[in-house]
């Protein structure tokens, strides 16, 4: 046997290969290449290990064997389950199957990169070709052929010859039989489901087969597995004057099925792709050999016995079922973490909770029904904003009157709120983040797979240049960062408003999984691979939103707020062009661009307090700041314009490009009183007036 040493291996001529290790990580996998010779290593280590010894060691005594799988049998009596035994086997001469999988192995399969499904007695309740000879009245030859190659007692492909001499049947006879026989009557129960959710999840499905690729494409074509990944035998047929097939002649020796045939076609799946963990799923000796058959072969191999069982074979697999539903069940599903709660933060994880409370109602789900949210509480609070939100699913400070949902969960400890996360979306203000990303990262609790998405929009000034959110994410705690921007006014979305934004990813299969996330009905998303473009029009954003609320203030017309809006987009370009060449141009055609600029221009809270800010001081008011009217204003909540602007400025003075920038450059010397606010309209001529001796504002902090 290939794991537990004892037993005889019924496939000899098969290389032995080591069960299953614990999973590499994907990430890592796919930038290098599969690591063959270190996970081969590793997994000869683990064998070698005295607790996995002990956990697989075939030395058990006989009668504690069969007393095991007496008691298995037996419990399939009790439930009504009793698939059919082959002749000649029985569960008294094996030892009994692993019906729970080792932790190495549910590490394998919730981490599967691909898996491989047998066709008959795996995906349907059937043998395709067996049901064909009975609809051609030769069943009992063709049945006894393939239990024969099933037992390895003859060669799988002298089995097909001698099967198709016995068939010789017409391309009419495959579509009668097909019309008689759909593919959604033979699917074993469950089968679909979990092809799908393994799909939903961006886990690449599989067919192999020792039967016919002609009967094989229909089942594929049903469960929409594209025809490339069906590997088969396939019929040769004698062509008539015109090309057109009539009469079978036998089979095609060019694609037949060699010996270990389903290993070498994971060979071909994994030098085609970069896949790190494969898993073959099957019910007869052809599927164990596509782990026994070649060190590149399966990593894993569930034994099917839902339909036919086989103890030769189960007794010998890393893990055994008899229905999907256990397959199923052990998807893996994702813990999603909010790390913010202000307004925007609440009416993200709003849609984020109604999300995975609908997928929870699957059975296979992608995500866990509860979303934790952290909380900074503010100690001189009246009330416990923690407590409340559990109790009542409202943050009455940031978003009153909004019902959250039951499963969005309030925690004001940050570390055990994104412990064990696998989703981790950041949504907090940007200066806030680099002091939250350090205390995750000296706390280690970060999963080493997690996924981070950041709603935050800003940017951190340092020496060597700027530091976008996303980038500061995936440097401080070592994980992919996409970003969600857009035109996000936080009360118009939490009242269902339509609205938008997009997902800008640097792994797409990180975009699509974010995206189930987020996307309702009353929000759209729209994937991008564009981060720092995306990013950057979400951070720069708001110093226009700043001007367009001063020229609000001024009371300016349409004409002027035009002129502003203009503007300010073209320097967004020219900016992040600047920082960063390969930003595309479309991106600021995108929610995060243009709409994002016009909707925080006319609704946001940048323009909110720039307005009230501009009005005051030009009627003479020299007290009136910017710090003051976000306490008065704002709820709590923080403005970012201010302090975005500045980190910009410095930015442009330290690579003398403020010239190249007017309007950035005039917005913050009104900000810091270096020129009238009036001058924003004369935006050319202020960015090239000499300064005020006054002492410049401080930035909200």
């Amino acid at each position: 046997m290939l794991l537990k040493g004892g037993s005889v291996n019924p496939l000899p001529c098969a290389p032995q290969r080591p069960r299953a290790a614990a999973a590499q990580p994907r990430a890592a996998c796919r930038a290098v290449g599969r690591p063959q010779a270190p996970l081969l290593g590793a997994r000869k280590q683990l064998l070698s290990s005295p607790c996995f010894a002990k956990e697989q060691s075939p030395l058990l005594r006989s009668g504690q064997q069969h007393a095991r799988g007496d008691a298995l049998v037996a419990h399939a009596a009790e439930v009504g389950q009793r698939p059919t035994i082959p002749a000649g086997d029985s569960w008294a001469n094996h030892p009994p199957p692993p019906t729970t999988p080792s932790e190495q192995v549910l590490d394998l399969w919730q981490q599967a990169d691909a898996v491989c499904f047998d066709v008959d007695r795996t995906v349907t309740t059937d043998a395709s070709v067996g049901l064909l000879a009975k609809f051609m009245g030769i069943e009992h030859e063709a049945q006894t052929l393939m239990e024969q190659a099933n037992r390895g007692e003859i060669n799988l492909t002298k089995a097909f010859e001698e099967r198709l001499a016995n068939l010789n049947f017409s391309p009419a006879d495959i579509d009668r039989f097909l019309e008689q026989h759909p593919p959604a009557t033979r699917l074993v129960p469950g089968v679909q489901e979990l092809i799908a959710a393994l799909k939903a999840r961006g886990v690449e499905v599989f067919l192999i087969s020792g039967g016919f690729r002609e009967m094989a494409l229909p089942i594929a074509s049903h469960l929409q597995i594209p025809a490339k990944n069906v590997f088969c035998n396939t019929m040769s047929w004698q062509l008539d004057d015109n090309g057109e097939p009539i009469r079978l002649q036998g089979l095609d020796m060019t694609r037949a099925a060699e010996s270990h045939f389903k290993s070498r076609a994971i060979e071909r799946i994994r030098r085609k792709y970069p896949y790190n963990n494969i898993i073959m799923v099957g019910d007869g000796f052809s599927d164990l050999e596509a782990m026994q058959g070649s060190p590149d072969g399966a990593d894993a191999f569930i034994c099917f016995g839902g339909v036919m069982e086989r103890p030769a074979v189960a007794s010998q697999a890393d893990w055994f079922i008899r229905s999907y539903d256990e397959l199923m069940k052990s998807l893996k599903r994702y813990k999603v973490t909010m790390v913010g709660s202000g307004a925007w933060a609440c009416t993200a994880v709003r849609m984020v909770g109604q999300s995975t409370a609908e997928a929870s109602q699957q059975p296979g789900s992608m995500f866990d029904k509860n979303v934790t949210m952290w909380v900074h509480e503010d100690k001189n609070s009246e009330r416990n904003l923690i407590q409340y939100i559990n109790e009542n699913h409202e943050n009455y400070i940031y978003l009153p009157g909004i019902d959250l949902g039951e499963n969005v969960i309030a925690d004001n400890d940050l570390i055990r709120a994104c412990k064990d996360a696998d989703l981790l979306i950041f949504c907090a203000p940007h200066q806030f983040m680099h002091g939250i990303c350090k205390q995750l990262a000296a706390a280690r609790v970060i999963k080493r797979d997690a996924k981070a998405i950041s709603l935050t929009k800003g940017m951190r000034v340092r020496a060597e240049g700027p530091q976008m959110i996303s980038q500061m994410i995936t440097r401080v705690l070592g994980i992919d960062c996409s970003v969600l921007m857009g035109a996000n006014i936080a009360g118009d979305i939490a009242r269902e408003e339509l609205s938008e934004a997009v997902i800008a990813y640097a792994n797409r299969e990180s975009g699509l999984l974010w995206q189930q996330l987020f996307q309702r009905p009353y929000f759209a998303i729209n994937l991008l691979a564009d981060v720092p473009g995306a990013e950057m029009c979400g951070t720069l954003k708001n110093i226009v939103a700043v001007g367009a609320g001063m020229g609000d203030g001024l009371g300016c017309g349409s004409n002027s707020k035009a002129s502003i809006l203009r503007q300010g987009l073209s320097e967004m370009r020219k900016f992040c062009k600047f920082i960063s060449p390969t930003v595309r141009d479309d991106t600021f055609f995108e929610s995060c661009g243009v709409a994002d600029l016009i909707a925080s221009s006319y609704g946001g809270r940048n323009r909110k307090v720039a307005e009230e800010w501009a009005r005051r001081r030009n009627e003479g008011d020299e007290v009136v700041t910017f710090e003051t009217l976000e306490r008065d204003m704002l709820s709590g909540q923080k403005l970012q314009g201010v302090l975005t602007s500045d980190e910009v400025q410095e930015i442009l003075h330290a690579r003398g490009w403020e010239l190249e920038f007017p309007l950035f450059t005039t917005i913050n010397r009104i900000i810091h009183g270096e020129v009238p606010v009036n001058m924003l309209l004369r935006y050319r001529e202020a960015c090239k007036m000499p300064g005020s001796k006054k002492k410049r504002q401080a930035s909200p902090a």
